[in-house]
């Protein structure tokens, strides 16, 4: 009895910090610890940077434009979505027909970001690789006199190779002269384009360019199986590990060119934050009103349990963090309304043990047991459709849902079954010992 007593105080002492932590997002009310992890907000809630970038499709076939763009909105939304949770919105637009813009866009929305230097800074300049042969009849000697990196690309003919197929990159030295050197990995389908390339070329020089720039002219002596090459552009220490950093950060399939930016407003804004806030607390009111009525002293332990589940959710949002759009807010008042629900089967359990005759320890205990399967089973379904969700979803921002979702649905498990079990047993222990307090505190409905 007295360690179910002292784990339900460590429960709430633990409560009270997170909710702290929680709420530590407004400044000069809370230790600057919890104000270094601030709330992150969509852009349909406070806004952003809208940036537009060119991309340079004119040395690709017509079959290939599409999956180049493609792979460059992959890239782009890795660079700056490394966790999956930051929402960007990376789409691909293209011009044509009744428009007179014929070519290839990116766009990209960073929800918070509203600093242009920091949001291009978050792009970055991601190096293009690319594999040039050097066509028939020239030889370097043509290329000592060519001081533009137009009138070297004009001694080259491209290939399919290019920095898409790169898998990854990394800093090794020579065993002769240890001069740093940039070690790349092609993925399955570039070795094989790699190995087609060395096997057809023998003699001819490959020229590998980053940039435009040739920064290696090395000659095919054989094929080359297994996909890896060899940089050496005369490279510093410094350099050759900024460009491996660079080029594993995602190698750009084609060349980009920034050529708008603009920073916008939120589209639903404070007023609408300020009003689901609101909505979330009468909500949240009036099922406390009648889990307390309806259930008494398991329905407040459960409106206890459901405020520990909500700053849980709220910590965790910071500490990952979550980008909060509306949809996210969506998720998150769908797994509250889970958590009820949980609860709510555990009590009905316990009830129809109590009527069955068996005193309220043994009733506590079977209602819990009982009520576990259904809790599971239910909870594990939404996992599993979270997961997909987050797996397939289309865009970040059904990732977003998914993700929040999840975090809910994990949240409320552990709220009913741990918080609840163990604030319930705690105050249960101490009422069984009068009967008579115990049938009305842990009675059921309008019935006394």
């Amino acid at each position: 009895m007295l360690n179910i007593r002292l784990a339900a105080f460590g429960l709430l002492i633990l409560g009270i910090f997170i909710g702290f932590f929680a709420y530590g997002s407004i400044p000069g009310r809370t230790p600057a610890l919890f104000n270094s992890f601030p709330f992150v907000l969509g852009l349909d809630l406070k806004g952003g940077t809208h940036l537009v970038y060119r991309a340079d499709v004119s040395t690709l076939a017509g079959g290939d434009v599409a999956d180049a763009m493609n792979s460059l909105q992959q890239v782009i939304e890795r660079r700056v979505n490394l966790f999956g949770v930051s929402e960007p919105l990376v789409q691909v637009e293209r011009g044509g027909l009744l428009n007179a813009r014929v070519d290839e866009r990116l766009i990209v929305e960073l929800p918070g970001v509203t600093d242009i230097d920091k949001a291009v800074a978050l792009i970055g300049e991601t190096p293009l690789l690319q594999f040039k042969l050097l066509k028939n009849g020239e030889d370097l000697t043509n290329l000592s006199g060519v001081t533009t990196a137009e009138e070297m690309s004009s001694h080259f003919e491209a290939t399919k190779l290019t920095g898409r197929y790169l898998q990854n990159a990394q800093l090794v030295f020579d065993q002769t002269t240890s001069e740093p050197q940039v070690s790349i990995q092609f993925n399955s389908e570039g070795s094989d384009i790699f190995a087609e390339i060395t096997k057809a070329n023998v003699g001819r020089i490959l020229g590998i360019f980053l940039d435009g720039i040739p920064i290696s002219l090395p000659v095919i002596r054989d094929e080359i199986l297994g996909g890896r090459a060899e940089i050496s552009g005369g490279f510093q220490a410094q350099e050759a590990k900024d460009l491996v950093r660079n080029l594993n950060y995602g190698a750009l399939p084609v060349p980009i060119q920034l050529v708008s930016t603009q920073t916008i407003g939120a589209s639903l804004g404070g007023e609408a934050v300020e009003r689901s806030i609101f909505a979330g607390l009468v909500g949240f009111a009036l099922v406390s009103i009648f889990l307390i009525i309806w259930y008494r002293l398991p329905g407040l332990i459960s409106v206890i349990a459901l405020i520990l589940y909500v700053v849980l959710n709220l910590a965790l949002f910071k500490l990952i963090p979550v980008t909060l759009t509306a949809a996210g807010l969506a998720a998150f008042i769908l797994s509250m309304g889970m958590a009820v629900d949980a609860n709510i089967l555990i009590f009905e359990r316990m009830k129809e043990e109590l009527l069955s005759g068996k005193n309220l320890s043994d009733s506590m205990h079977d209602g819990f047991t009982r009520a576990w399967l259904s809790i599971r089973d239910s909870n594990s379904s939404s996992i599993i459709t979270a997961v997909i969700l987050y797996w397939l979803g289309g865009t970040a921002i059904i990732k977003g849902f998914a993700l929040v979702f999840a975090i809910g649905v994990l949240a409320s498990m552990f709220t009913a079954i741990t918080v609840t079990r163990t604030l319930l047993f705690a105050l249960g222990l101490g009422a069984r010992e009068h009967k008579g307090m115990a049938r009305f505190l842990f009675g059921n409905g309008l019935t006394f």
